[in-house]
């Protein structure tokens, strides 16, 4: 989809918009007219988010004159009016910071559900007469992407708020053992043509000398072994700054496994995990998730081995998918810290951007894959996402490296 033509696009955003639909449904009969989350949900209310995806679709594509521009196009350029008065008010990013999304008066999901219609309409005929060419299709993939990952982003805050929403969890896979590769000249970046995010773009070379890596994320039953070791009580097994973020989480009502866990039974290895709402038991074969970056950092130091590079991740992805690579189950965390690859330039619309970047680049840890809630068509091995080492709100694994 990074390259799809006008046609393809035509369907895919149908069905993007069409997902956004299914889940706010699935959302507002569990929660309730406005879909308020419960309290102690961390998250953005999901009416914000869904009325997010229409507004940064019709900005830069109905709202923009210059839209046949793409990456080119001026980031202060001018923009028309919103069919929805109030839409910059209730939807922009730069005028309602996150903390305060919560707290916004917004419109109700049936006056937010009219504007998507609106917006998905404009957009759809205004594609139709696109040129299919790199420029001119930009915004649109960019719409698209937009929209599929928010949508992954409504499905965690289903989870976190325990609603269902039909989507079934991968079933566990038999033990593979780990896989050797050799050394390698690696180019690492998004280059060429179509649509990436600016943090994928780039074009840097990197020599990478033999590894060892798993074929599979870690297990449930592996990680019951790190706990029943002490893994949680080993001071020195965790960074430093894991440590303390590890005590702060004790605080409350412990912290003795990943995110929603409720009960783990180290004699029997069985794991019981909340998903969406219902209690869960998990299967030893299948892959732990909910896990933050310091606990897959610990986990990897109790196994005398470390997380894998990003290079060294998306080289296995690529050269080792027929000798039993597995990924797209999770996502998963790497080893390094977010940093933008040489010839980085700030997006129109970049995830960095909603936030500051300077909070997030060389803090945050980047997880590559692919999880069981992004839509197939988002999986790719250069796809590359991110996150503050405490969250745990992702479903998001790990695999390790040797030494």
């Amino acid at each position: 989809m990074r390259r799809a033509d006008r046609e393809r696009l035509s369907l895919a955003l149908m069905d993007a918009r069409n997902h956004t639909l299914q889940l706010l449904a699935r959302l507002e009969q569990a929660l309730g007219a406005m879909l308020r989350l419960p309290p102690g949900t961390d998250g953005v209310p999901p009416l914000w988010l869904a009325g997010h995806m229409g507004w940064l679709a019709e900005y830069w594509i109905g709202r923009n004159p210059q839209r046949n521009l793409g990456p080119r196009c001026p980031t202060d350029g001018m923009h028309l009016a919103s069919v929805e008065p109030q839409a910059d008010r209730w939807f922009d990013p730069s005028l309602v910071p996150r903390a305060e999304r919560a707290s916004l008066e917004l419109p109700g999901p049936e006056a937010v559900k009219a504007y998507l219609l609106d917006t998905l309409e404009t957009t759809l005929e205004l594609l139709e007469h696109t040129p299919d060419e790199d420029d001119a299709l930009y915004f649109f993939r960019m719409a698209l992407f937009h929209e599929d990952l928010r949508g992954e982003e409504l499905v965690m805050l289903a989870q976190a708020a325990g609603v269902q929403v039909g989507i079934a969890l991968p079933q566990g896979v038999a033990a593979r053992p780990p896989l050797g590769l050799p050394a390698t000249r690696w180019t690492i970046g998004w280059s060429d043509g179509g649509f990436a995010l600016d943090v994928e773009r780039g074009h840097e070379v990197v020599l990478v000398p033999e590894f060892e890596i798993d074929a599979q994320p870690v297990t449930w039953a592996q990680y019951v072994e790190f706990i029943d070791d002490g893994g949680y009580d080993r001071q020195e097994l965790w960074h430093p700054e894991g440590w303390n973020w590890l005590q702060r989480e004790a605080e409350g009502e412990g912290r003795r496994a990943p995110g929603h866990v409720e009960q783990i039974g180290v004699a029997s290895g069985a794991v019981l995990q909340t998903l969406f709402g219902r209690p869960t038991r998990m299967g030893g074969s299948q892959f732990a998730m909910h896990a933050s970056w310091w606990e897959a950092d610990a986990y990897a130091r109790w196994a005398q081995r470390r997380l894998p590079t990003e290079a060294e991740w998306e080289i296995a992805a690529h050269q080792a998918g027929r000798r039993g690579f597995r990924w797209g189950d999770v996502r998963e965390w790497t080893a390094g810290t977010l940093r933008p690859w040489a010839g980085f330039a700030p997006a129109a619309w970049s995830p960095t951007a909603e936030l500051d970047a300077q909070a997030v680049f060389g803090k945050a840890r980047v997880q590559r894959g692919a999880s069981f809630a992004t839509r197939a068509r988002m999986k790719h091995p250069k796809a590359r996402w991110w996150a503050l080492p405490g969250r745990d709100d992702g479903f998001v694994g790990f695999r390790t490296c040797a030494l």
